[in-house]
């Protein structure tokens, strides 16, 4: 599909896209896992991490979406998780209170350290400014995410804003893409999707024929064996600004 230089709308993802959230999740786990080092006796603060890691991974690739309403609880189950992997290879069980309280830290830590990426907010007002009618898209609960919404001052900045938890639908469902096109009054031919999950921002809007281009952020490119080709990847909104390239 070939796009325009600028077409009638975007839906934009948020986490990720728009602010820095859950990106380098090894890096965070590591970070906050050091912190509880003399709590994990004799098992070192990295192989905590790896573990939990590791079934954190496990755990979201089948997760069920209720999982993403409900995203302390779900921090505090993989945590637990971790523990019992590394019981089961024979290390001593660390308690559920230990892990609630890494978990909580764990989310504490992630909701201090988020940023808007740099440029974000003013390639969104240029597009905005240029006549592009704008959709935020984005899963999850209603209250955390609406929450972002305020502190990252971006409602201002959309035509709609569109919350898993405040519709009761969201991505990859085809009606959360429907739903926004048709808030904004365009159709998919007229439309862009940006975000960072292959799945949701770009398999699933290519097949409604929305063009998608895929974030980037950290220029690590497709993962391997990746059956998704985007459109197009950018590492940054203000790519979207015709000229920019």
């Amino acid at each position: 599909m070939t796009a325009p230089t600028l077409p009638r709308a975007m839906l934009i993802d948020m986490d990720d896209t728009i602010l820095s959230a859950y990106g380098r999740p090894e890096i965070a786990w590591h970070t906050i896992a050091a912190e509880f080092t003399a709590e994990f006796g004799a098992l070192s603060p990295q192989r905590v991490a790896a573990s939990v890691l590791t079934y954190a991974r496990q755990f979201w690739a089948t997760a069920e979406p209720v999982w993403r309403l409900k995203l302390a609880e779900a921090r505090r189950l993989t945590v637990k998780g971790g523990f019992a992997a590394l019981a089961a290879e024979g290390h001593s069980m660390l308690n559920d209170d230990l892990a609630v309280r890494v978990a909580d830290r764990f989310t504490a830590y992630r909701e201090a350290e988020m940023f808007v990426f740099p440029g974000a907010h003013d390639a969104i007002d240029a597009l905005k400014a240029r006549g592009v009618k704008l959709a935020l898209v984005t899963n999850g609960a209603a209250d955390t995410q609406r929450a972002k919404v305020e502190r990252f001052e971006l409602a201002h900045r959309f035509d709609h804003i569109q919350i898993e938890g405040e519709h009761g639908f969201g991505k990859p469902e085809e009606r959360a893409y429907r739903h926004a096109m048709e808030a904004l009054g365009v159709t998919a031919r007229d439309t862009w999707m940006i975000g960072d999950n292959l799945e949701w921002e770009v398999e699933v809007p290519q097949r409604l024929g929305i063009y998608a281009i895929w974030m980037d952020v950290h220029g690590d490119g497709l993962p391997a064996g990746s059956t998704v080709t985007p459109d197009r990847i950018i590492r940054s909104l203000t790519e979207l600004l015709p000229g920019s390239r």
